[in-house]
């Protein structure tokens, strides 16, 4: 957790890795973490935490995996359905201290997709009790994930067949409220197909592949109608991973290769965060977040080191007129100064583009019904 410059360590459940998803207003955070006990299935969860397909480069890769809620210091552990792991993603916590995400039971479904031998659920955990309650998948799916929620308890997600957790698992980008499960459509694929982020509003973005699933691209659903959001000139696919209570949606922008851009949509027109800002500062290539204030949260990339970085973007309005290096530059949100505008798209290395590749569960496009690396 980053505070006022601070950075604190969440700490794990006695496993090697951890990773927090999402702050409420609360002070709460959801997010996920390892245990010390080995999968005793093989399922190997701890994959999730963008290790390589050996699991090489994640220590305790094998270790069971399970959503936790943070709060005043105190990790909690998120029950399961009775299986071994659970997850949680994206938006997964709202401000009543809901928590979404998804399950496994006890069921060895025998249709899974190896190395997966349980079945899972998409479940909502109720802070208070601590109780966990198992939604639905779309009538015909064997498997469901919640991937965020509103303050209005409305849940989106995905639904599709079971496998290891990836989004390639998605046939359906699916609404859940009031017990009931809604099929948001698609932009005409049969997979990847998945809603990441919903607002007060009932706006929900994600993405979907294109007829053929040979590519997708990123989506706002309103009022029953799903609108492609494109990408960027010369780009081949985009995600879409939030939306504020304003209707801002930031996205992410990728050429066939997996060279990034962190991007943000808003008024019909897709626009390339790096444009909006100084030359010389941090290459941004994946958007997680953006709060009502526009302030964006996500990773970046530092040419002259090679390293990658967490990011916090801060658009230099009347609301943040007096933070630090927004005092020279214009009001208005959407302008950029003349250098930002020309700054050249950046080719990422080869390590970065499978980071981000693996940590978004996607091998390839063209490829089908995909499986994760």
């Amino acid at each position: 957790m980053w505070l006022n410059g601070v950075i604190t360590d969440l700490g794990t459940l006695g496993g090697a890795n951890s990773a927090g998803n999402l702050v409420n207003e609360r002070g709460m955070i959801a997010g996920d973490t390892q245990t010390s006990a080995v999968d005793p299935l093989g399922e190997n969860w701890g994959l999730l935490f963008t290790c390589t397909p050996a699991g090489v480069s994640c220590q305790g890769y094998q270790n069971l995996t399970r959503a936790f809620l943070w709060h005043n210091g105190v990790m909690t552990p998120l029950p399961t359905l009775g299986g071994d792991n659970s997850f949680s993603a994206g938006d997964a916590l709202n401000n009543l201290g809901q928590v979404v995400g998804f399950a496994e039971t006890s069921t060895q479904y025998p249709n899974c997709i190896a190395p997966q031998v349980l079945d899972w659920e998409a479940v909502v955990w109720e802070p208070k009790n601590g109780k966990v309650h198992e939604l639905p998948p779309f009538p015909g799916d064997s498997i469901g994930a919640g991937l965020a929620i509103n303050d209005k308890g409305q849940v989106v997600g995905t639904s599709g067949i079971c496998a290891f957790p990836s989004f390639a698992d998605g046939v359906h980008a699916v609404l859940c409220e009031n017990g009931s499960v809604t099929d948001l459509g698609s932009l005409g694929g049969v997979t990847n197909n998945d809603a990441t982020a919903i607002n007060n509003r009932g706006q929900v973005v994600g993405f979907s592949d294109l007829a053929g699933d040979a590519t997708g691209h990123a989506f706002l659903w309103q009022h029953g109608i799903m609108t492609d959001l494109g990408t960027l000139p010369g780009d081949y696919f985009s995600f879409a991973w939030g939306i504020n209570n304003k209707g801002q949606v930031i996205a992410q922008s990728c050429d066939i290769n997996f060279n990034c851009r962190a991007t943000l949509w808003q008024h019909g027109v897709m626009t390339d965060l790096n444009t909006l800002t100084p030359p010389d500062s941090l290459y941004l290539v994946f958007a997680s977040d953006i709060n009502d204030r526009g302030e964006i949260t996500g990773q970046g990339f530092d040419p002259e080191t090679g390293y990658t970085l967490a990011f916090l973007a801060i658009p230099c309005d009347e609301k943040h007129a007096t933070v630090e290096g927004c005092k020279d530059l214009a009001t208005d949100a959407t302008a950029a100064p003349d250098e930002a505008s020309k700054r050249p798209k950046v080719i990422l290395p080869e390590n970065v583009r499978k980071q981000l590749q693996q940590r978004r569960g996607f091998r390839n496009f063209g490829a089908g019904l995909m499986r994760p690396q």
